[in-house]
């Protein structure tokens, strides 16, 4: 007996060890248990129908009773449904021929086969319920910043793990260029995606996603996370620049000033967090022509012409403010487009004494229209702002090659020589 009851303990060591490592709740437990019992005692006996099991979580302990039906002696013929009446008088002193019995059974007697499938029954369990709950939990918190530790660095990604050691994955393009980490330090970033595919929970993070700029305003904003001030639109070029469209309900809150800070001290610390991306932040507003405006801003814009149902706009600005519009590497006319969903080209405005000037788009004929467009992207949309501008400067910056700019010159020059000689 005393061997029985080291065994039982070993039994209650087993499950309280899976219980305690695994972090399930008491009632999930119970049923996992109670089914892991019953799937073993089916599998030996074809049926698990007769047996009653009782499991107490608070003494850490369990019970197994096995009902049978009492038989006359030599008339068994399922021993695990029936019981002859001189073993069943053992039971039931008082129990006749067509009763039930109920004993109690230790699992330890059916053996080490029994209890092995029982650990490997409940492992196989309760690791598909933490794969069920990690995939539950993180699908809510998916858009949200999380903090975790890196603990594995892959050329492709890398993997990091929460505080309850949940793997999480950030992959190398979701990474900012000039992310840089080392095993142990801390990474934010926000969860981008959660997939279950064949119940393999994978979750994916982000340092490049828009709502991570978002998520970082709210933290460090406190009228946006209070609902005062609405972000409307993000246009991010992760780790160089960024914008971001925000409003104000009410009067007496200055949005922008909000967002920045005294002294810039509220965006600080999410520059910082983006590895020094600049970060513009514009009044929202729902006058196109102005939102524009201000989404084109540090460039001051002359006139603005806007077509509503292909979503473009044209826009028109002194020759010194263009390069300003256009920015560098064109990084703020893109983001101006991004930001305010508009295709927006800009021209300069051509002066009185420049009326001899002529749009590029009139050279259709001679000149192909991507090249046309790459050099628009410059902001050069006359002939005289191309030929203005050296022409290494434009096959560096536009990547056209050296012979296609010099018969885009070639092309130009002509045409002014001709009006000359004319």
């Amino acid at each position: 007996m005393a061997k029985k009851k080291e065994d039982t303990a070993g039994m209650i060591d087993t499950l309280a060890e899976f219980k305690n490592l695994k972090n399930i709740n008491k009632e999930t437990m119970i049923n996992v248990l109670e089914e892991s019992f019953r799937s073993v005692i089916s599998k030996m006996f074809g049926t698990d129908e007769n047996y009653d099991i009782i499991i107490n979580p608070e003494k850490g302990d369990f019970e197994i009773w096995r009902n049978r039906t009492v038989v006359s002696d030599g008339k068994i013929t399922d021993a695990n449904l029936q019981v002859q009446l001189s073993d069943a008088m053992n039971i039931a002193p008082d129990c006749e021929v067509g009763e039930e019995v109920t004993d109690k059974v230790y699992f330890e007697d059916f053996g080490r086969r029994a209890i092995l499938n029982l650990r490997q029954t409940l492992a196989s369990k309760i690791l598909e319920l933490q794969k069920d709950n990690l995939y539950s939990k993180y699908k809510e918190l998916v858009g949200t910043i999380v903090s975790s530790e890196v603990y594995q660095i892959w050329k492709k990604e890398i993997l990091l793990l929460d505080d309850e050691g949940n793997d999480l994955i950030l992959p190398k393009t979701e990474q900012i260029q000039s992310d840089f980490f080392r095993k142990g330090e801390t990474v934010r970033a926000v969860i981008k995606d959660v997939t279950n595919e064949n119940n393999n929970p994978k979750i994916i993070l982000s340092r490049i996603d828009n709502r991570f700029l978002q998520r970082l305003f709210e933290l460090e904003v406190p009228e946006i996370n209070d609902g005062l001030i609405t972000i409307k639109a993000i246009a991010r070029i992760p780790g160089e620049r960024a914008k971001i469209a925000v409003e104000s309900y009410d009067d007496r809150i200055d949005p922008v000033g909000a967002c920045v800070g005294m002294k810039g001290s509220r965006i600080r610390g999410i520059v910082h967090e983006l590895r020094n991306e600049n970060i513009d932040v514009i009044n929202y507003t729902s006058n196109t022509q102005l939102y524009i405006q201000r989404a084109l801003s540090p460039a001051k814009i002359s006139t603005i012409r806007i077509n509503e149902e292909e979503k473009t706009a044209e826009v028109f600005l002194r020759p010194e403010e263009v390069s300003l519009a256009i920015g560098k590497s064109g990084m703020n006319i893109k983001l101006a487009c991004m930001l305010t969903n508009y295709k927006i080209d800009v021209f300069r405005d051509i002066d009185d004494a420049d009326e001899e000037d002529i749009y590029l788009d009139e050279f259709a004929d001679e000149i192909d229209e991507w090249v046309i467009d790459a050099l628009k992207t410059l902001g050069l949309n006359t002939a005289k702002a191309v030929l203005a501008m050296k022409p290494e400067e434009i096959v560096e910056r536009a990547d056209l090659e050296e012979q296609t700019v010099k018969d885009v010159f070639r092309i130009l020059s002509a045409e002014f020589e001709d009006e000359n000689n004319s």
